[in-house]
C-alpha cells in the first residue's frame, strides 16, 4: 500500500477520487492500493516553554533558547495552560499507522515552504522511516493531479526548502516567545504579543495612523 498525505481534507478528497480510494475510513480514504489521508494545517508544532520545563513570564528565565527544539501535537490554550488538541492527536495516530503500514509515502501537501514543513514535522514527530516522494502540483484539476502522479519527484529534492521553513519556524518561535514575555513583563500588566511579521506590520499601521492624525491641510 502507498499512503498519500494532503494538507487538508478537501484536497485529499480530490486525489482519492483520482486514484480510486473511494472507501471512507476514520481519517482517510482507502482503495486501489492507496490510503489517502490528510493534515489540517500544522498537526505538529514546536513546544511551548513549559515543554522544556521552563516556566513562562519569569524575567530570570529569559531568554528562552532551547538547545534542541521539541515537536509536539498542536496545542490549544486553556485556563490551565496549553493542552494537546484531541482531534489533532487522533489524526496523528491515524497518519502514523498508515505511514508505518505503507511501502511508500506520497507527499501531497501544498507546493511551497509551509506545505513542506507540515509534512516534515509530522514525519519526524512520528519517527517514520518509510521512503517518501513528492507530488508537486499547483492545480487540483484532474489533469494536473494525474500528471503529477506520473511525474513524482524525489523527496530529498526539497530538503533545502524544508530547512528554510524550519529556520523560519524556529526564528518565529524565538522572537515571539521571548519578545512577548519580555514586553509583557516590562509593561507590568496584561499580555502584549510580539511577532516577526505582526509587530512590524502593526508599526506601519500605527505610523500611518499618526501621520493622518498630525496632518494639517495647507
Amino acid at each position: 500500500m502507498k499512503t498519500i498525505i494532503a494538507e487538508k481534507p478537501s484536497v485529499a478528497r480530490e486525489i482519492a477520487r483520482i486514484v480510486g480510494a473511494t472507501k471512507r475510513e476514520e481519517g482517510y480514504f482507502e482503495g486501489g492500493g492507496y490510503a489517502v489521508t490528510w493534515a489540517f494545517g500544522h498537526l505538529v508544532q514546536l513546544a511551548m516553554p513549559d515543554g522544556y520545563g521552563i516556566r513562562g513570564f519569569v524575567r530570570d528565565n529569559l531568554p528562552v533558547i532551547p538547545d534542541t527544539f521539541t515537536l509536539v501535537p498542536r496545542q490549544v490554550k486553556t485556563d490551565k495552560g496549553y493542552k494537546p488538541d484531541s482531534g489533532v492527536v487522533s489524526q496523528i495516530k491515524t497518519v502514523a499507522r498508515l505511514f508505518k503500514e505503507s511501502e511508500q509515502i506520497i507527499v501531497a501537501t501544498d507546493a511551497g515552504r509551509e506545505g513542506e514543513l507540515i509534512f516534515r514535522y509530522l514525519y519526524h514527530y512520528t519517527g517514520c522511516a518509510t521512503p517518501f516522494v513528492r507530488l508537486w502540483i499547483s492545480s487540483l484539476t484532474d489533469k494536473a493531479i494525474r500528471e503529477g502522479l506520473r511525474n513524482l519527484e524525489a523527496g530529498d529534492k526539497y530538503d533545502n526548502l524544508y530547512l528554510a521553513a524550519k529556520a523560519r519556524s524556529e526564528s518565529d518561535w524565538l522572537v515571539g516567545i521571548n519578545g512577548t514575555q519580555a514586553l509583557s513583563i516590562a509593561a507590568g500588566h496584561g499580555t502584549y504579543s510580539v511577532g516577526r511579521v505582526q509587530t512590524p506590520t502593526l508599526a506601519m499601521v500605527c505610523a500611518r495612523y499618526w501621520e493622518n492624525r498630525r496632518f494639517t491641510p495647507e
